[in-house]
């Protein structure tokens, strides 16, 4: 089991910057994949990030490559998403996942652990 508990989300204006962590606890931490995704309201969850046990790959979509970053800081059992220039179509609840077993990471069905999510609404 692993527990995930995002916190850093918030109020930002356009352009403005947000970094939130996901601590996680329980499996080993740093021999799982981690990844960001977001859901709007009315809206399936979107993949944002992904980094790998070792923090050697990452992958983003278009839609914020450039912008956002995946990092983690196994020691702490943390990773974080740093997202710079942020736009009001950034706004949405942000989870944190874990993936206990190798999959494609960039589909929630390869999550098995899932935080409670953290908002990030972006005005404009």
């Amino acid at each position: 089991q692993v527990q995930l508990v995002e916190s850093g989300g918030g109020l930002v204006q356009a352009g403005g910057s947000v970094r939130l962590s996901c601590a996680a606890s329980g499996r080993t931490f740093s021999n799982t994949a981690m990844g960001w995704f977001r859901q709007a309201p009315g809206k399936e969850h979107e993949f944002v990030a992904a980094i790998s046990w070792s923090g050697g790959s990452t992958a983003y979509p278009d839609s914020v490559k450039g912008r956002f970053t995946i990092s983690r800081d196994n020691a702490k059992n943390t990773v974080y998403l740093q997202m710079n220039s942020l736009k009001p179509e950034d706004t949405a609840i942000y989870y944190c996942a874990a993936a206990a077993r190798p999959g494609v990471l960039t589909i929630p069905s390869s999550y098995e652990y899932w935080g409670q999510g953290t908002q990030v609404t972006v005005s404009s």
